[in-house]
């Protein structure tokens, strides 16, 4: 069965491993390998590999994009698109959780659909790709991610900040004022405030994308949002 599973995701991947059992174990949760009596392989290993490949491939593209940006605006960025809620989405966008290999209680309990899982096993696919293919290959598979991410960040919340930032003694900050959901489809309501004024307020499935809401909302305040 997972190999039928790999076979498929391999089609979507656009890609044939050489070695299918690294992208098998990339597939692989905990849950799955400890009720396998450890006759499977977990992806937690290739979690930690695929953690750094990503924050390597990152590094670079910010570096060579944004030239004049400083060194503290650039870990910033990095950290918005590296964090969990980031591959959260980019393992949704692929359909990640359809190949996953979890445990019962994991399968029982929405795991196919958990933002850590998710953006673990994305890790761990980078990894398989890296280790089967070379940097090239993982570098060609993240780069979209990141690029179609990075653009969506710079469009409102960028704009807000460069605009707020014409002025040295104010401050943007925004905050979560709303959050419902279960842990896999999450609601979240978050408002901008400019110093200690609410300016702006949005919704999404996920903090991001409500920010970026929030901060459009105040750009329209301002007139600003189509500039």
């Amino acid at each position: 069965m997972e190999s039928i599973a790999a076979e498929v995701l391999e089609q979507r991947l656009g890609y044939t491993f050489r070695d299918r059992q690294l992208l098998v174990t990339a597939l692989t949760h905990t849950s799955y390998a400890n009720e396998d009596k450890g006759r499977s392989q977990h992806n937690e290993r290739l979690e930690f590999l695929g953690d750094s490949v990503l924050s390597v491939v990152v590094s670079e593209y910010l570096f060579s994009q944004n030239r004049n940006l400083p060194e503290g605006q650039l870990t910033r960025i990095r950290a918005s698109l590296v964090c969990e809620e980031s591959l959260f989405g980019f393992a949704m966008q692929l359909g990640l959780g359809e190949y996953l290999r979890l445990g019962r209680g994991e399968e029982k309990s929405g795991g196919r659909t958990r933002p850590a899982i998710l953006a673990d096993a994305f890790e761990a696919l980078i990894a398989a790709l890296y280790l089967d293919g070379g940097l090239e290959l993982a570098r060609s598979f993240i780069l979209p991610y990141v690029r179609a991410a990075h653009a969506t960040a710079r469009d409102y919340k960028t704009r807000l900040q460069e605009v707020v930032q014409q002025n040295p003694e104010e401050r943007v900050r925004y905050e979560v004022v709303e959050q419902t959901g279960p842990d896999h489809a999450r609601h979240f309501v978050v408002e901008v405030h400019l110093n200690s004024n609410c300016i702006g307020r949005g919704s999404g499935h996920s903090k991001k994308a409500a920010e970026q809401q929030a901060a459009k909302e105040a750009l329209e305040l301002m007139g600003l949002a189509e500039e």
